[in-house]
């Protein structure tokens, strides 16, 4: 099945007001291969803010996650010119706004390798990096990146 098929299936839209918040690109193109800039979770246009261990729980970090996911592939779609173009997810960097305590950060990531396992199956696998950091850009409560294969 296509990711396309797949999106369908899944219920899922990938988010069409993709742009650049900066003196940047959302996504380039480099061979056979696709990077993304990081991208924040928003609904109706708004960044899902706040700080894991401090007033966001796992679950809320895993939503966050996906919903930046599903931004970071409408990223590479783009730049790929069709979702159908992805052949393979690479590499997922996902930034996680972390309270000091805070150590789950894997279980929030996961949140974005599911929906992109879900999406791409076998090809959707990825290495993956969760990282926690103090803060991120408009108080999101993640960011990701993502390297895909054509």
């Amino acid at each position: 099945m296509l990711p396309s098929e797949r999106l369908i299936s899944l219920g899922l839209e990938l988010p069409t007001d993709i742009k650049a918040m900066g003196a940047y690109v959302v996504a380039k193109k480099v061979g056979p291969h696709v990077f993304t800039s990081g991208q924040v979770p928003m609904v109706d246009g708004k960044v899902v803010t706040g700080r894991l261990g401090a007033g966001l729980d796992v679950a809320a970090g895993r939503e966050a996650a996906r919903l930046a996911a599903l931004r970071s592939l409408a990223c590479a779609a783009l730049a790929a010119e069709h979702i159908d173009e992805i052949r393979e997810i690479i590499k997922v960097t996902v930034f996680v706004n972390s309270a000091p305590s805070f150590t789950d950060q894997p279980q929030v990531a996961n949140g974005a390798s599911e929906v992109l396992i879900d999406i791409f199956g076998d090809a959707g696998r990825h290495v993956r990096s969760a990282i926690g950091v103090a803060a991120l850009p408009s108080n999101a409560a993640v960011e990701i990146e993502l390297v895909v294969g054509l």
